[in-house]
């Protein structure tokens, strides 16, 4: 049953269901009761409904009709009740025959509009059937010639990828044949670094376009694989015979073909790894008692030195003049080393690639690393301290030898760092080492310093209780004033007095 309020508002907005009232309605001449004529004139059914108890629910959205009904059961009064509801439908009717019959015509004119507009919908659906029967047919028209399209597409874009990836590979074919008339020709007249260059291009060219998987491919790049460490293995000796000859030609020609190959830094790297583990071993094998002691006469026989470091009677001239024999040869395979790797950073810093102007140095050191001969030097003395404090601390026979002998290690030290001095001083160049790092190596051996010192005290004491009578010894100076003569003789005593000592 449709809302009074709906009615109301609208009594024509929705159509009547075959339970409204209006279906009931068979003429609009059906007399008007009174009462309604009277409720329809003085205010509307609404308002009355509003008002009365039985009748408002209906107006609620909320409106039920089974709890309606249970309610007028349960109130004692169903009678009561069911008269009033049809009193009300009463009025409702009649205030629905009085709303059609004031809007006769203009519910005509609507009638009307909706038959053309019927009508039109007819003429709407037949042109929607003719058009979706005109769009199924081009569709039909146009699904072949594109299906034709995306297949030829397809074969377009086949075809592309194919010329490409044909061209890329008789490029690599044509690479891989040079580089095998360059090998093929004279060993003492192969260009390494174009050799280089063409083993680089044709790697990089099977990298970047993916040939790997084609049979021709493959059986080119193991043999292409083997050629490229036979240059590394060739520029390597190149390499290392110009750096222990000071060749700047032969280290350069021998950095081209690394650069060429994209393994310059990598490689530089191992060079300097080689050559500080050079120096280490050195430094090592200067001072192994066993090695010395071999070299000297035996190692456990006569002459021989004992597990404590302290030769055996006969043996001590030996086994001192093996060692001073090894620190010499330390101190000169040092010389080689840190000049080598300054040769190898002088190169590096002159270089440039022929074809990008990129210079060398750059690509292997970055702003702000240690320089090549920087890292070495710091490795050599931190080794070289080391192995003097253990020296100091587990052998008593080089701590006396060293001590003994302190001037002429100083005078060995001094000569290392001169030489290299000399030999790293040219304009424009970075030297090997820096006057502030000359102070290190020197520190190393302060240890065996102070020890010497101690013995020219005692020895200048000696004299002095030799020279003067204990009767006047109360003329001699104090104590404090000899040490200061002894360190001021040491500083202008000639080094080159003590070697023998």
């Amino acid at each position: 049953m449709a809302s009074p309020a709906a009615l109301q508002r609208s009594p024509l907005s929705s159509s009547p269901l075959p339970s409204s009232p209006l279906h009931r309605l068979s003429t609009f001449k059906s007399p008007t009761p009174p009462a309604a004529a009277a409720a329809s004139s003085s205010s509307s059914p609404l308002d009355a409904f509003a008002d009365d108890p039985i009748l408002s629910p209906f107006l609620s959205p909320s409106f039920s009709s089974t709890t309606f009904s249970s309610a007028a059961l349960s109130s004692g009064s169903p009678a009561s009740t069911a008269e009033k509801l049809h009193s009300a439908i009463r009025l409702l009717e009649s205030q629905l025959r009085s709303e059609v019959l004031s809007r006769h015509h203009h519910l005509l004119s609507q009638l009307s509009s909706l038959q053309s507009a019927d009508l039109s919908l007819s003429s709407v659906r037949s042109s929607v059937s003719s058009l979706q029967s005109s769009l199924r047919h081009v569709r039909s028209e146009l699904s072949e010639p594109l299906s034709s399209i995306n297949s030829k597409t397809l074969q377009l874009s086949n075809l592309h990828r194919s010329t490409d990836l044909l061209q890329h590979t008789i490029r690599f074919l044509r690479l891989a044949k040079k580089l095998r008339e360059s090998d093929s020709a004279d060993p003492d007249k192969l260009d390494l670094g174009k050799a280089a260059q063409l083993h680089c291009d044709i790697l990089r060219l099977c990298n970047e376009y993916d040939l790997a998987g084609i049979d021709v491919i493959e059986e080119e790049l193991k043999w292409i694989r083997e050629i490229g460490d036979k240059i590394r293995s060739e520029a390597m000796k190149v390499l290392e015979r110009g750096m222990e000859g000071l060749n700047q030609a032969e280290v350069g020609t021998g950095l081209q073909v690394f650069y060429n190959l994209g393994e310059l830094k990598a490689t530089v790297a191992q060079l300097v790894n080689k050559y500080k583990g050079m120096g280490v071993k050195s430094i090592n094998a200067a001072l192994d008692m066993k090695a010395i002691s071999t070299s000297g006469g035996g190692v456990y026989g006569p002459g021989g030195i004992r597990g404590s470091g302290t030769p055996q009677i006969g043996g001590g001239v030996k086994a001192r003049d093996a060692l001073w024999k090894r620190m010499e040869e330390c101190m000169e395979q040092l010389h080689s080393v840190v000049v080598a790797v300054w040769h190898l950073q002088r190169v590096l810093s002159k270089k440039r690639d022929p074809f990008t102007h990129v210079l060398l140095l750059d690509d292997v050191i970055q702003e702000g690393d240690v320089m090549l001969s920087d890292r070495v030097w710091e490795a050599l003395v931190k080794a070289f301290a080391s192995q003097m404090k253990s020296a100091f601390t587990g052998s008593s026979f080089v701590k006396d030898m060293f001590t003994e002998g302190y001037p002429k290690m100083l005078s060995m030290v001094e000569n290392l760092l001169e030489r290299i001095s000399r030999d790293t001083d040219v304009k424009g160049v970075l030297p090997a080492i820096t006057p502030e790092v000359k102070d290190q190596m020197v520190s190393a051996i302060e240890i065996f310093q102070t020890q010497y010192l101690v013995q020219c005290f005692k020895r200048l004491t000696d004299l002095v209780n030799n020279v003067f009578p204990v009767s006047t010894r109360g003329n001699l100076p104090p104590k404090n004033i000899s040490q200061e003569l002894c360190h001021e003789y040491m500083k202008r005593l000639k080094l080159s007095s003590w070697m023998g000592v």
